[in-house]
Protein backbone atom coordinates (compact mmCIF):
# COMPACT_ATOMS: atom_id res chain seq x y z
CA UNK A 1 0.00 0.00 0.00
CA UNK A 2 3.08 2.82 0.76
CA UNK A 3 6.12 3.27 -0.83
CA UNK A 4 8.98 4.99 0.14
CA UNK A 5 10.04 7.99 -2.62
CA UNK A 6 13.73 6.92 -2.34
CA UNK A 7 13.04 3.05 -2.00
CA UNK A 8 12.23 0.78 0.73
CA UNK A 9 14.41 0.68 3.47
CA UNK A 10 15.89 -2.38 5.01
CA UNK A 11 14.11 -2.94 8.06
CA UNK A 12 17.23 -3.71 9.87
CA UNK A 13 19.27 -0.53 9.37
CA UNK A 14 16.94 2.61 10.14
CA UNK A 15 17.05 2.01 13.80
CA UNK A 16 20.50 1.75 13.91
CA UNK A 17 21.59 4.60 11.29
CA UNK A 18 18.95 6.74 11.92
CA UNK A 19 19.28 9.31 15.29
CA UNK A 20 17.26 12.18 13.83
CA UNK A 21 13.79 12.62 11.93
CA UNK A 22 13.67 10.57 8.79
CA UNK A 23 10.82 11.95 5.72
CA UNK A 24 9.35 9.96 3.86
CA UNK A 25 6.63 10.04 0.35
CA UNK A 26 4.30 7.46 0.82
CA UNK A 27 1.76 6.41 -1.61
CA UNK A 28 -2.39 5.61 -0.30
CA UNK A 29 -3.95 3.03 -1.69
CA UNK A 30 -6.17 5.76 -4.21
CA UNK A 31 -2.61 7.08 -5.22
CA UNK A 32 -2.66 9.97 -2.95
CA UNK A 33 0.82 11.15 -1.96
CA UNK A 34 1.76 11.55 1.96
CA UNK A 35 3.92 13.00 3.46
CA UNK A 36 5.74 11.08 6.19
CA UNK A 37 8.50 11.33 9.21
CA UNK A 38 9.88 8.76 11.61
CA UNK A 39 11.30 10.14 14.84
CA UNK A 40 13.54 7.64 16.61
CA UNK A 41 13.59 6.53 20.19
CA UNK A 42 15.15 8.83 22.84
CA UNK A 43 14.83 7.06 25.66
CA UNK A 44 17.80 6.97 28.13
CA UNK A 45 17.17 4.58 30.17
CA UNK A 46 15.74 0.89 28.28
CA UNK A 47 13.39 0.47 31.31
CA UNK A 48 11.50 3.79 30.01
CA UNK A 49 10.42 3.09 26.64
CA UNK A 50 9.84 -0.20 24.72
CA UNK A 51 11.92 -0.28 21.48
CA UNK A 52 9.81 -2.43 19.86
CA UNK A 53 6.73 -0.25 19.61
CA UNK A 54 6.26 2.44 17.69
CA UNK A 55 3.43 5.46 17.79
CA UNK A 56 1.77 6.55 14.56
CA UNK A 57 0.28 10.32 15.22
CA UNK A 58 -2.80 11.07 13.54
CA UNK A 59 -3.25 15.28 14.08
CA UNK A 60 -6.74 17.06 13.78
CA UNK A 61 -8.45 18.71 10.61
CA UNK A 62 -6.23 21.76 9.13
CA UNK A 63 -3.18 20.34 10.81
CA UNK A 64 0.14 18.73 9.49
CA UNK A 65 3.38 16.49 10.75
CA UNK A 66 5.04 19.53 11.28
CA UNK A 67 2.59 21.83 13.40
CA UNK A 68 4.06 23.23 16.26
CA UNK A 69 1.63 21.29 18.69
CA UNK A 70 2.25 17.76 16.59
CA UNK A 71 5.41 17.97 16.72
CA UNK A 72 5.26 18.69 20.53
CA UNK A 73 3.91 14.96 20.82
CA UNK A 74 6.21 13.08 18.77
CA UNK A 75 8.76 15.05 20.71
CA UNK A 76 7.10 13.62 24.38
CA UNK A 77 6.13 10.54 22.75
CA UNK A 78 9.68 9.52 21.36
CA UNK A 79 11.19 9.93 24.75
CA UNK A 80 9.12 5.95 25.15
CA UNK A 81 8.89 4.81 22.02
CA UNK A 82 10.04 5.45 18.31
CA UNK A 83 7.28 7.83 16.06
CA UNK A 84 5.95 8.18 12.83
CA UNK A 85 4.04 11.41 12.26
CA UNK A 86 2.10 12.03 8.54
CA UNK A 87 -0.36 15.15 6.96
CA UNK A 88 -3.58 13.43 5.87
CA UNK A 89 -4.52 14.27 2.23
CA UNK A 90 -4.99 17.73 1.70
CA UNK A 91 -2.97 19.01 4.41
CA UNK A 92 0.94 20.09 4.97
CA UNK A 93 2.80 18.80 1.93
CA UNK A 94 0.38 15.42 1.02
CA UNK A 95 -1.28 15.50 -2.01
CA UNK A 96 -4.97 15.42 -2.26
CA UNK A 97 -8.33 17.42 -1.19
CA UNK A 98 -9.30 16.66 2.56
CA UNK A 99 -12.47 14.55 2.65
CA UNK A 100 -12.64 15.26 6.15
CA UNK A 101 -12.60 11.89 7.94
CA UNK A 102 -13.46 9.84 5.28
CA UNK A 103 -10.66 9.23 2.68
CA UNK A 104 -8.39 9.71 5.31
CA UNK A 105 -8.41 5.88 6.87
CA UNK A 106 -5.78 4.98 3.58
CA UNK A 107 -3.35 7.86 4.50
CA UNK A 108 -3.29 6.67 8.04
CA UNK A 109 -3.24 2.58 6.34
CA UNK A 110 -0.43 4.28 4.51
CA UNK A 111 1.62 5.37 7.33
CA UNK A 112 1.10 2.35 9.35
CA UNK A 113 2.18 0.14 6.88
CA UNK A 114 5.71 2.41 6.46
CA UNK A 115 6.09 2.52 10.27
CA UNK A 116 6.14 -1.80 10.31
CA UNK A 117 8.35 -1.84 7.43
CA UNK A 118 11.10 -0.25 9.74
CA UNK A 119 11.03 -2.90 11.66
CA UNK A 120 8.43 -2.67 14.22
CA UNK A 121 6.50 -5.37 15.56
CA UNK A 122 4.00 -3.47 17.61
CA UNK A 123 1.78 -0.07 16.23
CA UNK A 124 -0.17 2.20 18.38
CA UNK A 125 -2.23 4.82 16.56
CA UNK A 126 -3.15 8.23 18.43
CA UNK A 127 -5.69 10.46 16.75
CA UNK A 128 -6.48 14.08 17.79
CA UNK A 129 -10.16 15.39 16.93
CA UNK A 130 -10.61 14.44 13.06
CA UNK A 131 -7.56 12.25 13.83
CA UNK A 132 -8.91 10.49 16.74
CA UNK A 133 -12.42 9.15 14.79
CA UNK A 134 -10.15 8.03 11.66
CA UNK A 135 -8.03 6.23 14.15
CA UNK A 136 -11.32 4.37 15.16
CA UNK A 137 -12.41 3.64 12.04
CA UNK A 138 -9.28 2.44 10.75
CA UNK A 139 -8.89 0.08 14.06
CA UNK A 140 -12.42 -1.46 12.89
CA UNK A 141 -11.61 -1.63 9.15
CA UNK A 142 -7.90 -2.90 9.19
CA UNK A 143 -7.38 -6.29 11.45
CA UNK A 144 -4.76 -8.12 13.40
CA UNK A 145 -4.23 -11.22 10.34
CA UNK A 146 -3.58 -13.28 13.36
CA UNK A 147 -6.43 -12.76 15.15
CA UNK A 148 -9.05 -12.82 12.14
CA UNK A 149 -7.50 -14.84 9.69
CA UNK A 150 -8.24 -11.99 7.54
CA UNK A 151 -4.40 -12.41 5.86
CA UNK A 152 -3.51 -8.87 6.63
CA UNK A 153 -6.61 -7.15 4.45
CA UNK A 154 -8.43 -5.16 6.16
CA UNK A 155 -12.27 -5.92 7.44
CA UNK A 156 -13.54 -3.54 4.41
CA UNK A 157 -16.34 -5.25 3.43
CA UNK A 158 -18.37 -3.55 6.31
CA UNK A 159 -17.61 0.12 3.98
CA UNK A 160 -17.60 -1.89 0.77
CA UNK A 161 -14.02 -1.66 0.36
CA UNK A 162 -11.59 -4.60 -0.53
CA UNK A 163 -8.24 -2.68 -0.40
CA UNK A 164 -5.12 -5.35 0.59
CA UNK A 165 -2.49 -3.68 3.25
CA UNK A 166 -0.70 -6.02 4.83
CA UNK A 167 0.79 -4.93 8.18
CA UNK A 168 -1.67 -1.84 8.39
CA UNK A 169 -3.21 -2.88 11.39
CA UNK A 170 -2.81 -1.56 15.00
CA UNK A 171 -2.27 -3.46 18.16
CA UNK A 172 -4.09 -0.62 20.17
CA UNK A 173 -5.58 2.70 19.47
CA UNK A 174 -6.10 6.44 21.39
CA UNK A 175 -8.31 8.75 20.71
CA UNK A 176 -8.35 12.02 21.82
CA UNK A 177 -10.89 14.46 21.77
CA UNK A 178 -13.05 12.44 19.03
CA UNK A 179 -16.81 13.10 17.63
CA UNK A 180 -19.02 10.02 18.32
CA UNK A 181 -21.20 11.15 15.07
CA UNK A 182 -20.47 12.56 12.08
CA UNK A 183 -22.54 15.95 11.20
CA UNK A 184 -23.00 17.18 14.55
CA UNK A 185 -23.76 20.59 15.28
CA UNK A 186 -24.19 21.47 18.72
CA UNK A 187 -21.55 24.09 19.48
CA UNK A 188 -20.97 27.28 17.14
CA UNK A 189 -16.95 25.91 16.78
CA UNK A 190 -18.46 22.81 14.65
CA UNK A 191 -21.02 25.08 12.75
CA UNK A 192 -18.45 27.17 11.83
CA UNK A 193 -16.41 24.15 10.87
CA UNK A 194 -19.05 23.09 8.78
CA UNK A 195 -19.23 26.18 7.27
CA UNK A 196 -16.20 26.28 6.20
CA UNK A 197 -16.66 22.60 4.80
CA UNK A 198 -19.87 22.62 2.94
CA UNK A 199 -19.69 26.34 1.41
CA UNK A 200 -17.17 27.46 -1.32
CA UNK A 201 -16.30 30.55 0.38
CA UNK A 202 -15.79 28.40 3.31
CA UNK A 203 -13.02 25.94 1.67
CA UNK A 204 -11.40 29.42 0.32
CA UNK A 205 -10.94 30.40 3.54
CA UNK A 206 -9.45 26.83 4.45
CA UNK A 207 -7.18 26.54 1.46
CA UNK A 208 -5.95 30.13 2.17
CA UNK A 209 -6.22 30.48 6.32
CA UNK A 210 -5.77 27.30 7.13
CA UNK A 211 -3.55 25.92 4.28
CA UNK A 212 -6.06 22.95 4.42
CA UNK A 213 -7.38 22.14 1.15
CA UNK A 214 -10.82 20.64 1.20
CA UNK A 215 -12.43 18.29 -1.42
CA UNK A 216 -16.42 19.60 -2.69
CA UNK A 217 -17.65 16.06 -2.62
CA UNK A 218 -20.30 14.95 0.07
CA UNK A 219 -19.28 11.57 0.98
CA UNK A 220 -21.15 8.70 -0.79
CA UNK A 221 -21.27 6.54 1.02
CA UNK A 222 -20.87 7.62 4.46
CA UNK A 223 -18.84 6.39 6.22
CA UNK A 224 -18.60 3.94 9.32
CA UNK A 225 -19.72 6.26 12.24
CA UNK A 226 -16.72 6.87 15.03
CA UNK A 227 -18.93 5.07 17.73
CA UNK A 228 -20.12 2.22 14.97
CA UNK A 229 -16.45 1.51 15.25
CA UNK A 230 -15.56 1.78 18.60
CA UNK A 231 -17.49 -1.66 18.86
CA UNK A 232 -15.60 -3.20 16.37
CA UNK A 233 -11.84 -2.66 17.70
CA UNK A 234 -11.70 -5.56 20.47
CA UNK A 235 -10.03 -7.33 21.38
CA UNK A 236 -7.11 -4.48 20.70
CA UNK A 237 -6.86 -2.13 23.17
CA UNK A 238 -8.78 1.42 23.10
CA UNK A 239 -8.30 4.69 25.21
CA UNK A 240 -10.88 7.47 24.60
CA UNK A 241 -9.54 10.41 26.13
CA UNK A 242 -11.06 14.01 26.56
CA UNK A 243 -11.34 17.29 27.98
CA UNK A 244 -13.89 18.70 30.06
CA UNK A 245 -14.21 21.85 28.28
CA UNK A 246 -13.92 20.98 25.13
CA UNK A 247 -15.56 23.47 22.88
CA UNK A 248 -16.12 21.19 19.82
CA UNK A 249 -17.31 18.08 21.81
CA UNK A 250 -19.17 17.63 25.09
CA UNK A 251 -18.97 15.11 27.14
CA UNK A 252 -21.60 12.83 25.71
CA UNK A 253 -19.71 12.06 22.54
CA UNK A 254 -16.57 10.24 24.64
CA UNK A 255 -18.97 8.44 27.15
CA UNK A 256 -21.14 7.24 23.87
CA UNK A 257 -17.58 5.77 22.33
CA UNK A 258 -16.69 4.09 25.59
CA UNK A 259 -20.25 2.61 26.17
CA UNK A 260 -20.15 1.21 22.69
CA UNK A 261 -16.39 -0.53 23.35
CA UNK A 262 -17.54 -1.73 26.57
CA UNK A 263 -14.65 -3.18 28.75
CA UNK A 264 -12.36 -3.16 25.73
CA UNK A 265 -11.77 0.81 26.28
CA UNK A 266 -10.21 3.12 29.42
CA UNK A 267 -11.92 6.51 29.02
CA UNK A 268 -10.05 9.38 30.42
CA UNK A 269 -11.90 12.31 31.32
CA UNK A 270 -9.39 15.76 31.55
CA UNK A 271 -10.47 18.31 33.87
CA UNK A 272 -9.61 21.49 32.50
CA UNK A 273 -8.76 20.33 29.08
CA UNK A 274 -10.05 21.49 25.80
CA UNK A 275 -9.54 20.11 22.41
CA UNK A 276 -7.33 17.94 20.90
CA UNK A 277 -3.66 18.38 19.89
CA UNK A 278 -3.25 22.19 20.92
CA UNK A 279 -4.87 21.38 24.62
CA UNK A 280 -3.09 18.34 25.38
CA UNK A 281 0.20 19.51 27.63
CA UNK A 282 3.33 17.57 28.45
CA UNK A 283 1.86 15.70 31.39
CA UNK A 284 -1.19 14.30 29.59
CA UNK A 285 0.87 13.21 26.76
CA UNK A 286 3.59 11.38 29.08
CA UNK A 287 0.61 9.62 30.30
CA UNK A 288 -1.11 9.06 26.91
CA UNK A 289 2.74 7.25 25.53
CA UNK A 290 3.38 5.63 28.94
CA UNK A 291 -0.30 3.92 28.33
CA UNK A 292 1.00 3.02 24.60
CA UNK A 293 3.63 1.33 25.81
CA UNK A 294 2.57 -0.89 28.38
CA UNK A 295 -1.03 -1.64 27.74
Amino acid sequence: MSSVSEGRIPDSSVRSITRGPLRAALRADDGVGIEAVYDPCTADDAGAGDPGTVIVVAHGFTGSADRPAVRRAVRTFSRYAAVVSFSFRGHGGSGGLSTVGDREVLDLAAAVSWARSLGYGRVVTVGFSMGGSVVLRHGALYADPAADGEGGRPVAEREGRTEACTGAYADAVVSVSAPARWYYRGTAPMRRLHWMVTRPTGRLVGRYGFRTRIHHDEWDPVPLSPVAAAALIAPAPLLIVHGDRDPYFPLDHPRMLAAAAGEAADLWLERGMGHAENAADETLLTRIAEWAVRR
